[in-house]
């Protein structure tokens, strides 16, 4: 498994990063099978493991510890903060009193003294972000964490952020984990080249498109009844999708690649992409992903990509998995 340099971090990652969401009550449930899967990416030259609290509210970090025993110092060990996890409005956000909780239970689940990366899973328009970036530096100074990343940001607040931590002495967020693939290309537009001015990491996530490019039945996705609006093949949208797919099996087909192949390709070849989140339910899906590892696209093969999906589109808007409040909240539109 090649190697990339995460950011200006110093730190070596590989090429695919495990991705832990389906670990668990979203996916795999046999514990067991899991840490199996862990270890399986880990002796295949995976050492970039991704996770989030929220993942089966906890569960995904604790079938990750039990799979990092005695393996802990081998694995750049990513996780997430920011989602609700609880009833109670205070048990998520970006709150320096929420931060300071939801560090100590990761770490506790993990089974670990420190987290490599600790991220802010979304925006959190109701808390300034001088506040959140206090709580997480300190977290670096003590040594809980070593360094501190955002993830689905947009471009404004990824800048808004950088130049928070220069003029208040903040660490800053050396990393962002946005989602991309061949059917969601908007962070081409703006978030990459901001992550690449200000030297940030930047580890992609959903490069199969929930299903979309997996090479499988869309009926098959354990999401479709989840996710009505990216899977209905009546909304117009989706039907772009659906011969979008039809197009690019034919351009795998002709370089010899499968669909899952040639979309994982695809998302390594933007130079702005360090790492590629891969998140596998079984250990065939992870071999099958594994197999594809070195695959390199020509130009040829790209060129034909974006004239299928143009650079910088998503064909369904709710790809971007973030929409800021003054979209989604009528009353930050009308006086």
């Amino acid at each position: 498994m090649k190697r990339r340099i995460l950011g200006g971090t110093g730190i070596s990652v590989s090429e695919y990063a495990l991705g832990a969401m389906m670990l668990g009550a979203l996916g795999t449930t046999d514990h067991d099978e899991a840490v199996r899967i862990v270890h399986r990416a880990l002796d295949a030259g995976i050492n970039f493991v991704d996770t989030a609290d929220v993942y089966a509210s906890g569960e995904s970090e604790e079938i990750v510890g039990k799979a990092l025993k005695g393996r802990r110092d081998e694995v750049v060990l990513a996780t997430k903060f920011r989602s609700s996890m609880g009833p109670d409005a205070n048990h998520g956000g970006g709150s320096r009193r929420w931060i300071v909780r939801a560090v100590e239970d990761s770490l506790r689940r993990l089974g670990t003294d420190h987290l490599d990366l600790y991220q802010m899973h979304r925006p959190d328009p109701a808390t300034d972000v001088d506040e959140t970036l206090a709580a997480l530096s300190d977290l670096v100074r003590s040594g809980k964490v070593r360094a501190i990343g955002s993830s689905t940001f947009p471009a404004e607040q990824i800048v808004e952020a950088q130049w928070t931590a220069e003029r208040r002495g903040h660490v800053r967020f050396r990393t962002e984990q946005p989602p991309y693939s061949i059917l969601a290309r908007q962070a081409e537009a703006a978030v990459l080249p901001t992550a690449q001015r200000y030297g940030m990491g930047v580890l992609t996530w959903g490069p199969l498109s929930a299903g979309w490019l997996s090479g499988r039945a869309l009926s098959a996705s354990s999401r479709a009844g989840i996710e009505t609006q990216k899977f209905d093949l009546a909304l117009p949208e989706n039907a772009r999708k659906a011969e979008a797919v039809g197009a690019l099996s034919e351009v795998a087909a002709d370089a010899g690649l499968t669909l899952p192949h040639l979309a994982t390709a695809f998302v390594r070849a933007h130079p702005a992409v360090t790492s590629v989140i891969i998140g596998p339910r079984t250990m065939d899906q992870l071999d099958s992903l594994l197999d594809g590892a070195d695959v390199m696209l020509g130009a040829d093969v790209l060129d034909r990509i974006d004239a299928i999906v143009p650079p910088g589109t998503d064909l369904n808007r709710a790809d971007s998995y973030y929409l800021p409040p003054a979209l989604t909240d009528p009353s930050l539109r009308r006086r």
